[in-house]
């Protein structure tokens, strides 16, 4: 019998013991934001925003939701899995939503089923919508469809590995995506593979599209990436942990993108750092630039972070739930973030999204996820216009003004009004430091999360912690090496990531587990005489316990003793 840990938690602080990979946050400038409203809303996909603010999302209770800019519901759809997809709203008011039962549906405005499709597999990449109204969705079976607006399959593509990259078209039609194969991949509008660009790593991160025609995406292989449009490397940038977030591109054509290392990364056209701010804890969703030149972004500790123009901390939102996904932002200026458990935040009469190239998660707050026509463009910006222009109360400074927490790449311009201190006097960047086992735990262990009783970690830093090798990925398994052998592992998606139970590491041969109790209370986990501790911040010492495999019998044998 393979002995198998099982961890039952009542209490697990994501991020809090996130120390190994992260520098000490400095205090912001400026007093935050209130939260207008929260609500439990049982939200577990991104938020995308229709034209007069109703909200669409896909619940943890498997439907297709639609409510009012308010949260206050209007419809919701039942489908027959979870997902979390972001619904794209075309500009006819139909809802496009995937789900994990591996069917792409279609809604009218008033949440009837107007058509659906079964693809090959989970749909976990929000699908793409082309300016025709056909829509490219992508599969963890690995295949990328094109469907027509009535439904129908033009076209399909075999990737040959899973794909959680959501795919994003650029103007002349080339759709790009990344895949688990480790590549980014351009396909021509009619389906046929263009190029494909090998990363060092797995490629989560959805692309980006800047206003030449760059793209723009992050890799497991801890690197920022920019590809010419025929896929030959433009630059690349180092950070110290994975980059699964996916990038924008503000109204400046700055890379902005956060890194498990904690940090948010500002790079201009020439790969170079504008900005480097500390979050302090991993970030996995996207950001956004508001109108006047705010970035928004949220990490794996729960806080809500906004950053001025030189990367300075404008004011932060602590919650103490994970986000993991990005905001979303209306055209009247509201401001919309979920945080783990399903609750909605609203931040009320604030900046529309900038104008610019792609300053949002699929790039418009409906979830196209392609470049705009300049009429699009000069419609987008009328809609914006009220709300970036309105009269906005000042934000009230802290006592006493603290500095950023920046480190310059090269000078940058002092920030518009609110007016803010100065940026920290310009230092040169130093090179990244490759992430040790102790790095890779504690990453682990800050997006860990609980599923039925058990603890699931990210694969590939749990892995990587471990020293083992991830030889192959799917949407449900994955095998590592182990002393030259294969060995398999049960997986599990959770936001495009995978994930492993720690039990499942816990049995894997040779490895032994147990529990560090006391004030810096971790897992351990030896294996090949090295011990790395994953530092869950567990409130208590935790049983190990070994399943019985015949609990009808074993009760009744101990009784006769």
């Amino acid at each position: 019998m393979r002995n198998r840990l099982k961890l039952t938690l009542s209490l697990l602080t994501l991020g809090a013991g996130f120390a190994a990979a992260q520098s000490a946050q400095t205090p912001p400038t400026f007093v935050a934001p209130k939260i207008d409203w929260f609500k439990e809303l049982r939200v577990l996909s991104g938020v995308s925003v229709a034209d007069n603010g109703d909200l669409v999302f896909m619940g943890s209770d498997n439907r297709i939701h639609r409510t009012d800019a308010r949260g206050v519901e209007k419809w919701n759809f039942a489908a027959s899995d979870m997902g979390r997809a972001n619904p794209v709203i075309t500009p006819q008011g139909t809802v496009i939503a995937g789900s994990y039962d591996d069917y792409l549906y279609a809604l009218d405005a008033n949440g009837k089923q107007l058509w659906k499709v079964k693809l090959d597999g989970d749909i976990y990449a929000t699908p793409a919508l082309r300016p025709d109204g056909s829509v490219i969705v992508a599969t963890a079976g690995g295949t990328v469809y094109a469907v027509s607006p009535q439904g129908q399959t033009l076209w399909s593509y075999k990737v040959g590995a899973p794909v959680f990259s959501s795919p994003a078209v650029a103007a002349d039609g080339t759709i790009y995506f990344g895949g688990q194969d480790n590549r980014m991949h351009a396909l021509t509008p009619g389906g046929q593979l263009k190029w494909a660009f090998g990363a060092g790593s797995l490629v989560f991160s959805s692309p980006a599209i800047g206003r030449d025609g760059s793209i723009f995406f992050g890799s497991s292989d801890r690197k920022i990436y920019a590809l010419n449009p025929d896929g030959k490397l433009r630059w690349s940038v180092q950070t110290a942990l994975f980059v699964n977030a996916s990038p924008i591109v503000t109204s400046n054509d700055l890379v902005v993108v956060g890194s498990y290392d904690g940090k948010v990364y500002a790079i201009n056209t020439s790969g170079e750092k504008e900005w480097t701010y500390t979050a302090g804890t991993g970030i996995a969703a996207s950001a956004a630039e508001l109108s006047d030149g705010t970035i928004v972004v949220g990490d794996l500790s729960g806080t809500l972070h906004a950053i001025g123009k030189a990367g300075q901390a404008l004011w932060t939102i602590p919650t103490g739930k994970k986000i993991d996904t990005g905001v979303a932002v209306s055209d009247q200026g509201s401001l919309y973030f979920t945080t783990e458990g399903g609750g909605l935040n609203a931040i009320l009469k604030g900046r529309p999204l900038a104008d610019g190239p792609w300053t949002t998660f699929r790039a418009v707050p409906a979830g196209w996820g392609r470049v705009l026509n300049p009429q699009e463009t000069q419609a987008r910006a009328q809609a914006r216009r009220a709300a970036a222009t309105a009269a906005l109360a000042a934000l009230t400074p802290t006592k006493p003004a603290a500095q950023p927490p920046v480190t310059a790449g090269r000078p940058t311009p002092a920030p518009s009004t609110p007016a803010t201190p100065a940026p920290a006097t310009p230092a040169p960047a130093r090179p990244a430091p490759a992430a040790t086992p102790e790095q890779l735990a504690a990453a682990a262990a800050a997006a860990a999360r609980v599923e039925a009783g058990q603890v699931f970690v990210p694969l590939r830093e749990a892995a990587g912690a471990l020293g083992l090798p991830v030889s192959s990925v799917t949407g449900r398994s994955a095998a590592v090496l182990v002393g030259g052998q294969v060995q398999p592992l049960t997986v599990r998606v959770f936001g495009g990531v995978p994930y492993v139970p720690l039990a499942a590491l816990g049995g894997l041969p040779d490895t032994r587990v147990r529990l560090q109790a006391g004030p810096r209370a971790a897992l351990l986990l030896t294996r090949a005489g090295r011990t790395v501790a994953f530092p869950l911040n567990l409130p208590r010492l935790l049983p190990f316990s070994a399943p019985v495999e015949y609990p009808s019998v074993v009760p009744q044998a101990s009784a006769g003793r």
